[in-house]
C-alpha cells in the first residue's frame, strides 16, 4: 500500500508539474531551449536525471557490478569526473555563448552555423532520429523486472506509467516543464539512492561498510579471471563510452543551451559533479555488492539475467516504504531520460526537416504545434517497439556509440579548432556511422561488446575529422565553409 501511494504523489506532482508549465512555454524558444533561462540547480539537475536511466540501475549496476565487484565503482567515479565535471568545463561555456549568440536550439543547426552546410543539417537530423527511437524504446525495459519484483504488476503497465506520465507534462510544458520536473526527480533519486546504499549496507548479507568490502574483496580475488586484462579492458570501455560518449549525444548538448548566464556555469559544473558522483558510484557499488547476495546470476527460464540482481537485492534488504521511493527513483530516472530524448529528437525532426520540406511549418507557431504532436508519437512509437521482442531494440546498445562516434568529434573540434572544415565534419559524420554499423553486423550485433566497439568508433571517427580537414584545407570550394566559421567564431557576429 505504502508504494502506492508513493507512486501516485510522484504521478500527481509530474502531472502539476505540465499544468504549471504550459502557459510559459508558449513560444519555440521557450518550449525548446526554456527560453534560456535555466539557473545551475536546474541545468544541473537536468544533464545529471538526463545522463541516467532505469538502465543504469537496473542493468549496468547489475552486470558490471557482478562481474567486476569493485572495479565497477570505477566506472562511477569516470561518470562524475568526465561525463560530468570535465564535460561541463570542456563543453558547457563555449556551447552555451555559440548557441545564445546564433540562436542555435539543435546541434544538426550547430553544424550548419559551424560548417555552412544545409545539407549536414538534414543529415544529422535524420541520424539523431533513426537512432533515438531504439534508444528511447530501451528506457522501458529497465523497469519491467522490478516493477514485477516490488509490485507484481505486469511489465505493460509500468511502460504505460513512464509514456503517460512523460507526456503529459512534456507535450504541455516542453523544456520548460522538464527543466522542474528533472529537478523534482533528482532530489528523489538522491534520496533514493543515499536510502539504498544505507540499508543495503547495513543488511544482514552485508554486515556493515567494513566487513562488507572485506567479504567482497575476498570474494574478487577468488574468483577467476577478475584480474586480468580483459576485464580492465572491458572496465576501461564502458568508463569512456558512458563517460566521454555523452558528450556527443544531443539530449545532453542540449542542457547546455538554456543556461542562464557563466555564473550559472560554474556553479552547475560542480552540482552536477556532485549529483553524478553520488547517483553513478552509489548504484555501481549497490551492483558490486551483489556478489554478497548471490552466488550467481540469477536465471530466468534457465537462463542467467542480469536484471533480476538489484531488484532481488532490493526486495531483500529494502522496508517496504522505500521500496515505493526506489520504486520512484527508478521510474524518475526512466522519465527525465525519456523526455530529454524526445524533446531532443523531436525539436530536430520539426524544425530542421519537415519545416525545410514544408514551408507553412516555418511559421513558429505551427512548428510549435507539430513539435508537441510528435513528441507524444514518439513517446508512443518507442511504447509500441519497446512492447514487443523486437530486433530494434538490439540496436540500442550500439546507437549511444553510432551517435556520438558520429557526433562528438565535429562538435567537440568545431569549437576549439578553426581547422575542423566541412570535409572533415562529413567525414566524422559518414564514418562514425559507417564503423559503428560494420562493427556491430561483423561481431553479430553482440551487445556485451557495444562498450568497447563504440569506444573504437569515437577513435577513428576523431582520425576522419582531423585526416578530412588537413587533405582538403586548400580547396577553393571551401570558401563558404571558411565564411561559416569566421561567424561562428566572431563574437561580435549574431542572427
Amino acid at each position: 500500500m505504502a508504494v502506492w501511494i508513493v507512486l501516485g504523489v510522484y504521478v500527481t506532482l509530474m502531472a502539476i508539474v505540465g499544468f504549471v508549465s504550459f502557459r510559459k512555454a508558449d513560444s519555440l524558444t521557450a518550449f525548446v531551449v526554456g527560453s534560456r533561462s535555466a539557473g545551475p540547480w536546474m541545468s544541473a539537475f537536468g544533464y545529471g536525471t538526463t545522463y541516467f536511466s532505469a538502465v543504469l540501475f537496473i542493468g549496468y549496476a547489475g552486470n558490471s557490478g557482478f562481474n567486476f565487484g569493485l572495479f565497477a565503482i570505477l566506472i562511477g567515479v569516470g561518470n562524475a569526473v568526465l561525463g560530468a565535471w570535465l564535460a561541463w568545463k570542456v563543453l558547457a561555456k563555449p556551447t552555451r555563448d555559440v548557441t545564445r549568440r546564433l540562436k542555435i536550439k539543435t546541434m544538426p543547426q550547430f553544424f550548419e552555423a559551424r560548417y555552412g552546410s544545409e545539407k549536414m543539417k538534414l543529415y544529422c537530423a535524420v541520424i539523431t532520429f533513426i537512432f533515438m527511437v531504439p534508444y528511447s524504446a530501451s528506457v522501458y525495459s529497465g523497469l519491467s523486472y522490478l516493477c514485477e519484483s516490488v509490485l507484481g504488476i505486469p511489465y505493460q503497465t509500468a511502460m504505460i506509467a513512464i509514456a503517460v506520465v512523460a507526456a503529459v507534462y512534456l507535450v504541455l510544458g516542453g523544456y520548460i516543464a522538464t527543466l522542474l520536473a528533472d529537478f523534482i526527480q533528482g532530489i528523489v533519486m538522491i534520496v533514493g539512492v543515499a536510502a539504498m546504499i544505507f540499508f543495503i549496507t547495513r543488511s544482514q548479507q552485508v554486515g556493515g561498510l567494513a566487513n562488507g568490502l572485506s567479504r567482497l574483496w575476498d570474494n574478487m580475488s577468488q574468483t577467476e579471471g577478475m584480474f586480468t586484462v580483459n576485464t580492465a579492458i572491458s572496465v576501461i570501455s564502458l568508463i569512456l563510452l558512458t563517460s566521454i560518449g555523452t558528450w556527443g549525444m544531443p539530449q545532453m548538448v542540449h542542457k547546455f543551451y538554456a543556461i542562464k548566464d557563466e555564473k550559472s556555469v560554474k556553479s552547475g559544473t560542480v552540482i552536477s559533479t556532485f549529483f553524478c558522483g553520488l547517483v553513478s558510484c552509489g548504484a555501481y557499488y549497490i551492483g558490486s555488492l551483489s556478489r554478497l547476495f548471490y552466488d550467481g546470476v540469477p536465471t530466468l527460464n534457465g537462463k542467467p539475467n542480469y536484471d533480476l540482481i538489484i531488484p532481488g537485492i532490493l526486495v531483500q534488504a529494502l522496508p517496504a516504504i522505500l521500496l515505493g521511493v526506489v520504486l520512484v527513483l527508478v521510474l524518475s530516472a526512466s522519465v527525465s531520460t525519456l523526455s530529454g530524448i524526445t524533446l531532443t529528437s523531436c525539436s530536430t525532426f520539426s524544425m530542421d526537416l519537415i519545416a525545410h520540406f514544408v514551408p507553412a511549418f516555418q511559421d513558429r507557431k505551427k512548428t510549435l504545434t507539430l513539435t508537441r504532436v510528435l513528441c507524444l508519437l514518439f513517446i508512443a512509437a518507442s511504447f509500441i517497439i519497446a512492447s514487443f521482442k523486437s530486433p530494434i531494440l538490439t540496436l540500442m546498445s550500439f546507437s549511444w556509440g553510432t551517435i556520438t562516434g558520429a557526433f562528438l568529434p565535429p562538435y567537440m573540434l568545431g569549437l576549439y579548432w578553426k581547422g575542423m572544415n566541412r570535409v572533415g565534419a562529413w567525414c566524422s559524420l559518414i564514418g562514425g556511422v559507417a564503423v559503428s554499423l560494420t562493427l556491430a553486423f561483423v561481431t553479430g550485433f553482440q551487445s556485451s561488446l557495444a562498450p568497447t566497439l563504440g569506444v573504437i568508433t569515437m577513435l577513428c571517427s576523431f582520425g576522419f575529422g582531423f585526416a578530412g580537414s588537413k587533405l582538403s584545407k586548400n580547396k577553393a570550394s571551401l570558401k563558404d565553409t571558411a565564411k561559416a566559421t569566421e561567424h561562428f567564431f566572431d563574437k561580435s557576429y549574431s542572427l
